[in-house]
């Protein structure tokens, strides 16, 4: 089924008429999602100093096991299910169409709050910069208009173009982060030992807090499937971008929460983290690398930011494409741009969502008393956080959805592909999804729940049923369409 292009003028059956993406562009792009030094200053710290454990190392390598039992089956299936809206395709097809189309709306909602969610941290970031470097004083959304221009313009150009980008910025994190491990095991007041990697250290009252925090690093690694369409060889693509991903951000997260925890000492790193914030990083570089050094990783938390931000567009872009496409959603949301096959109507409508939600936390933010911490302590966190419940949700779903696709069409998969590995993956996931709506207050930095702790995971949970409802609805009353849920990219 084809899509006339209302914008451009031409017809979308795929994202792009070329296959520009290889394993490194789509691993890159997972990675910038995850944001290497955003985690470590920002997620890393602030999990040090809420939970008071020492075992945030141990928590990466267990996090990235679940995630990889996930990855077995979710990569088996994308050899055979090649769809811009990913976990709505495969839940259409391996549980049904109404589930379908709830796991969509679950997912633009969980995107989009991830995505818009980040902005109010580049606001802070970037305001807090200019009057620490420069004197100038600027509202934090001023930063985030100009950035939501940029990211948006990058979203309706080659997606390679932004590949490209995220490519350098993604490595420059990684030479900082690098530097950042070696200056701490370098120092190490306290010496150096593998404490942060023991279980005892790990599996105490506040490891479900832990695992909460800690899954929300790897948010983004599920989005290879999401470039499917665009990859020269999708049956392989996907599954091998999915497998880097998840190995390198699980061991360079783990190694790098240890190099925290010895250059600071394990006996004073939850104090330090709980004192300092983010700031604790980029002070450590400034004491034993330079003033210099400080500045350029202050420089690139912003850029990983950034990066976030673009990965995290394509992602919904791509979403509003295939619904549009499907004409689940308005078949407007199919327009692709003639010159560079980008999904031009779906990352118009993202960018248009950011410039609401940030204006609206503008205007709600005017006066409080949080002062200059307002965007970081409701956008970024409540949005962030709700986003990441979401996406563990549908990975959850997911896992059952490849379980019950390769009961139907087996493709010669073993049992461990088909059953064992997802069947792992569910349990697992499920756990940690129980543990995340359980310690939501401490993941919202709340002492005691508010309403906000129950309307934000509402605000992600309740479109999904919206959307099985209206997949039900689609089966009485257009058949036809009906029938293609899920299967948009396929003749």
């Amino acid at each position: 089924m084809s899509v006339d292009n209302p914008v451009k003028g031409r017809t979308a059956t795929s994202v792009s008429t070329k296959r520009r993406l290889g394993v490194p562009a789509v691993t890159f792009m997972i990675i910038a999602a995850s944001a290497p030094l955003t985690v470590l200053a920002g997620g890393v710290t602030t999990t040090f100093a809420v939970t008071g454990v020492t075992g945030v190392p141990l928590s990466f390598l267990i996090l990235g096991a679940i995630l990889a039992l996930f990855a077995v089956g979710y990569a088996a299936m994308s050899r055979y299910v090649t769809n811009a809206g990913a976990f709505y395709a495969y839940i259409a097809q391996g549980i049904s169409r109404p589930a379908g189309v709830g796991a969509s709306l679950v997912a633009l909602m969980a995107y989009n709050l991830m995505q818009v969610g980040i902005y109010g941290l580049f606001g802070f970031t970037v305001s807090s910069l200019l009057s620490a470097r420069l004197g100038i004083a600027v509202p934090w959304w001023i930063p985030v208009l100009v950035c939501i221009a940029i990211v948006g313009w990058l979203g309706v150009n080659r997606v390679d173009l932004s590949a490209k980008v995220l490519g350098i910025l993604v490595a420059l994190e990684f030479l900082v982060v690098i530097a950042y491990d070696a200056m701490s095991l370098a120092v190490a007041p306290e010496g150096v030992s593998a404490a942060g990697f023991s279980p005892e250290t790990l599996f105490v009252p506040g490891i479900g807090a832990v695992l909460s925090f800690g899954i929300a690093a790897f948010m983004g690694f599920e989005s290879a499937a999401i470039y499917g369409e665009e990859s020269k060889d999708p049956k392989r693509t996907v599954a091998r971008a999915t497998f880097a991903a998840v190995g390198i951000i699980a061991v360079f997260y783990a190694v790098s929460a240890w190099a925290m925890s010895i250059g600071t000492g394990p006996s004073a790193v939850i104090g330090t983290a709980a004192t300092d914030g983010p700031d604790m990083i980029f002070a450590f570089l400034g004491s034993n690398g330079g003033v210099v050094l400080s500045d350029i990783a202050q420089l690139l938390f912003v850029t990983s930011l950034f990066a976030a931000l673009v990965s995290f567009h394509n992602a919904v872009a791509r979403y509003f494409f295939s619904l549009g496409r499907e004409q689940v959603l308005p078949p407007a949301l199919a327009a692709v741009r003639a010159g560079s096959g980008a999904p031009f109507a779906g990352s118009l409508a993202q960018t248009v969502i950011a410039v609401v939600v940030t204006v609206a936390f503008a205007m709600a933010g005017s006066g409080s008393e949080l002062g200059e911490l307002y965007p970081v302590l409701t956008m970024f966190t409540w949005l962030t956080n709700s986003g990441a419940m979401g996406l563990v949700l549908l990975m959850t779903v997911v896992s059952l959805a490849v379980i019950g696709y390769f009961r139907r069409t087996p493709h010669g998969a073993s049992l461990w592909v088909r059953a064992v590995a997802p069947g792992l993956g569910f349990i697992l996931l499920a756990v940690v999804f129980v543990l995340i709506l359980a310690n939501f207050n401490v993941l919202l930095g709340q002492t005691e729940s508010t309403a906000a702790t129950f309307i934000l995971p509402l605000v992600v949970l309740l479109p999904g049923v919206v959307g099985i409802l209206w997949g039900l609805r689609l089966r009485r009353s257009r058949p036809a369409l009906y029938a293609r849920i899920g299967h948009g990219s396929e003749d």
